[in-house]
């Protein structure tokens, strides 16, 4: 079965992502540590242009959400099927995106700002892994003004899932309290994810409000501890944060939640109906890993193709491995033509 036009809306942070190999020295020059995502400060601005001048550096199309909707659309192959919209600058960088979303089959309804410069993202990778720092600049100036034109609030009313990154509780809460709410009210699904261990402690109040209305939360091993620490839970067992996670309070309208980890090598963890299930990933030989920029987003990406089509939590999560595991084997967030999987 095919899925219909705009099923799948996403609403993020555009960025750019500049990456490039470097080393430790890099890594203490900037303060900055591997795994981990960050938004940049005064120190990290020249960091943009020494990643630029490095002979293997990569523009590559990037922010959380985009990424897991590009890699839905790509995994669903049915054009349209995915819509997305975030801030984007009017500049050259701000012109790739809008080719790269056309490219990749999604509809991107970007708000274009006049004075700020398309975000980039400095992508650092050191052994496969990576470290992240992200300067918003035009992705921060995303207002729900946007999102209440008619041509835009039309992607969501077509929408029937609703996916957003934490990483956007930084730009604009009352946009996602917007469609939040519309997604309770018309019993459509929304899709939250931790994102960061930075969201989940300085950003809690914000992150606090929505995630009654979340149907999935998704996040990883590291933002989980995180998430679990400062609200006093006292333990570092994932299986046991997760259950909490998807037994915290709900919006009025929604039934339940489930809660989806990852952990890297390590077994995907799903909690649902005070059960916990845990589901092996597909290993992949350290030669064989580029870098593990995008796999989070990635394997929300395979998610949520199958999850649009009606399929159950073990398709789900088979198409998030399958996705992850192609991403970490090419540089950032990008995949060959067509998918294998079945």
């Amino acid at each position: 079965m095919a899925a219909t036009e705009g099923v799948l809306l996403g609403m993020g942070n555009p960025l750019l992502d500049i990456s490039a190999v470097v080393d430790d020295a890099f890594l203490t020059k900037y303060d900055i540590k591997l795994n981990n995502a960050i938004l940049a400060e005064e120190k990290h601005l020249p960091m943009y242009d020494e990643l630029a001048s490095k002979s293997n550096v990569e523009y590559i199309a990037g922010g959380a959400t985009q990424n897991s909707i590009r890699v839905a659309q790509w995994m669903l192959q049915t054009p349209g099927a995915t819509s997305y919209m975030g801030c984007i600058g009017k500049d050259k960088f701000g012109e790739e995106m809008k080719k790269n979303a056309q490219a990749a089959g999604v509809t991107a309804h970007y708000y274009e700002d006049e004075t700020a410069p398309t975000g980039t993202c400095a992508v650092c990778v050191v052994g496969g892994e990576r470290s992240l720092i992200a300067n918003l600049s035009a992705a921060n100036c995303y207002k729900s003004e946007h999102l209440k034109r008619p041509e835009n609030w039309a992607l969501v009313e077509k929408a029937k899932y609703i996916y957003i990154a934490g990483f956007f509780l930084t730009v604009s809460p009352d946009s996602i309290q917007l469609v939040a709410e519309h997604a309770a009210a018309n019993n459509k699904v929304f899709l939250m994810n931790l994102s960061a261990p930075f969201i989940c402690e300085f950003f809690r109040d914000a992150q606090e409000k929505v995630l009654p209305y979340a149907d999935y939360i998704f996040g990883n091993e590291t933002e989980a501890k995180i998430f679990a620490k400062v609200r006093g839970w006292e333990t570092e067992n994932i299986e046991e944060i997760a259950l909490k996670i998807s037994q915290l309070p709900l919006a009025s309208g929604k039934q339940k939640r489930i809660a989806v980890i990852t952990q890297g090598a390590d077994p995907v963890v799903v909690a649902e109906d005070g059960k916990v299930k845990t589901f092996p990933v597909i290993l992949l030989p350290k030669e064989k890993l580029v870098d593990t920029n995008g796999a989070g987003d990635a394997f929300v990406g395979g998610f949520l193709s199958q999850l649009v089509l009606g399929k159950g939590i073990e398709d789900c999560v088979r198409a998030g491995c399958y996705a992850a595991n192609v991403i970490i084997q090419r540089p950032g967030c990008t995949y060959p033509e067509k998918p294998d999987f079945n």
